[in-house]
């Protein structure tokens, strides 16, 4: 069973000095100096819970495969634990308009059923299917189901979803997009660009709207664009647009990651788009989306027949912010903020207030090494221990 905790020490992620966190009803009370004689060298570093806008499955348990099995939802909140992920959206993906209504049907059952997984997903991220149906921008979803924007269908999913969903990424080339945003904008929905082949003014117009994120910017794209204008400048440009990114190595270049965060400063997010592979031993795997795949030993997922062809993401946030790390992209507090505080400022979540009284106490600890990078050694939940590496198999199942 999970833990209940009065004091975790660490060092600080950000002031790099030695704390003691003290709980109190599942919520930061107060932080303080470490006492003197506690070595600091011996101490992981403490850090708020990472929070994931995009995730499709983990360790098997999929948001994609309709019916979505029994339990799979508690699966998912159970094992992202083991990744310092305190919060998530489960992201469903285009699909029928029934297949669609069943999934939302099921995540929102698991988390009436289930108050941990409640906790830990706030909300539903709906990627498509109002998305561009044309080649490179869809990406992997299916062209038979992409449609333009259509607010009685929404408002049916929203009622089987029992309100929780939160994001919806479209494509505003659509006709009808500007007044889809608004309406989703007055149901406090966040409205985020993705999977499009936009004009600049379509893009303005969606920003007017109020759409206010870029799903993985730079990914869901036509491998050639003009030099400009182009739908990833435009997005870069809009200081309204906060902009999420892959960070795993993979999916973009470093250039590309360097000029993002550049670009967008505090509005850069790290996602992990994570598909149900991760998590699984490097092999062969038959996927329903694209057929047969593979996860190399590095960690790169791609399509089985085509190498040079990504299958999606199999890294979690911890990944891509060692990749930050070391490629010298972002300091330790920049690359954590954009995986924990940041993305729940823009959701408007509690855990937003990071390492502060008042705040929940969702808290990771872990250790920060080279080449290997972070890795999770406590996961703490509402003050509660919900993982611990000296004893992974147990807690999981709490």
């Amino acid at each position: 069973m999970p833990r209940s905790v009065t004091k975790v020490n660490g060092i600080h992620y950000k002031t790099k000095q030695p704390v003691t966190i003290h709980i109190e009803h599942g919520r930061i009370q107060s932080l303080h100096p470490l006492d003197a004689e506690i070595r600091q060298a011996a101490l992981p570093w403490v850090a708020p819970g990472l929070v994931d806008l995009q995730i499709n499955g983990y360790f098997g348990a999929d948001f994609n495969t309709i019916p979505i099995a029994e339990g799979a939802v508690e699966r998912a909140t159970r094992g992202l634990w083991r990744q310092g992920v305190t919060t998530y959206f489960p992201t469903v993906i285009t699909n029928g308009d029934a297949e669609i209504e069943q999934a939302m049907r099921s995540i929102a059952a698991a988390c009436a059923a289930d108050p941990v997984s409640a906790a830990a997903a706030p909300g539903i991220h709906l990627e498509g299917p109002f998305i561009s149906p044309e080649d490179g921008p869809r990406g992997a979803h299916d062209r038979s189901f992409t449609k333009a924007p259509d607010w009685p269908l929404f408002q049916r999913w929203q009622e089987a979803a029992q309100g929780r969903i939160k994001i919806v990424t479209l494509s505003p080339e659509w006709p009808g997009s500007a007044e889809f945003i608004e309406r989703c904008v007055e149901q406090g929905v966040i409205v985020s660009i993705g999977h499009t082949a936009a004009s600049p003014e379509q893009i303005a117009e969606a920003v007017q709207a109020g759409a206010r994120m870029s799903t993985h910017l730079g990914n869901g794209a036509h491998l050639s664009l003009p030099r400009h204008p182009n739908y990833i400048w435009e997005q870069l440009s809009r200081d309204e647009l906060a902009a999420c990114v892959i960070a795993d190595g993979f999916h973009l270049p470093d250039s590309v990651l360097k000029v993002t965060l550049r670009a967008k400063g505090e509005k850069a997010l790290l996602v992990s788009d994570a598909v149900y592979l991760s998590g699984m031993e490097p092999g062969l795997y038959e996927n329903h989306i694209g057929g047969r795949v593979v996860l190399t030993p590095e960690g790169r997922l791609h399509l089985a027949e085509h190498p040079g062809l990504l299958a999606g993401s199999a890294q979690l946030l911890p990944w891509g912010i060692s990749h930050l790390l070391d490629s010298g992209l972002a300091e330790l507090d920049t690359a954590w903020e954009m995986a924990s505080l940041r993305p729940s400022a823009l959701l408007n979540l509690p855990s937003q207030s990071g390492l502060a009284p008042g705040a929940p106490a969702d808290l990771v600890l872990f250790e920060l090494k080279r080449p290997q990078g972070v890795k999770i050694i406590q996961t703490y939940k509402l003050g509660e221990r919900v993982f611990d590496s000296a004893s992974p198999a147990k807690e999981a199942n709490a």
